[in-house]
């Protein structure tokens, strides 16, 4: 398993925006073969700040993903509505085993 952990900050004027396009590529995400889970989080104290799980099932899965129509209408839409760059963390699996995702 390949984990990651994107960190979106988001303008404030683009919120409501913003969630319902994520909803909609983690949606269109989940049922992709090769993606286990797709979290999509919102911070409490600041709203603006988001944290999407994406938990692949091998290496080649993340590309793949990339290469779909959902991702590729997500990263057009709301690149313009974040007030700085993505960030990741890649992470492996611990625990509970792959089998458990």
């Amino acid at each position: 398993m390949l984990i990651l952990q994107v960190h979106i900050h988001v303008k404030p004027e683009h919120l409501e925006e913003f969630r319902e396009a994520t909803i909609v590529n983690a949606s269109n995400s989940v049922q992709e073969p090769g993606i286990a889970r797709f979290d999509v989080l919102q911070q409490e104290d600041d709203p603006t700040r988001f944290v999407l799980t994406e938990v692949y099932r091998d290496p080649e899965a993340p590309v793949k993903h990339k290469e779909t129509a959902h991702y590729l209408a997500w990263v057009e839409k709301v690149t313009d509505w974040l007030v700085e760059p993505r960030t990741r963390a890649r992470y492996i699996n611990v625990f509970p085993s792959d089998q458990g995702w």
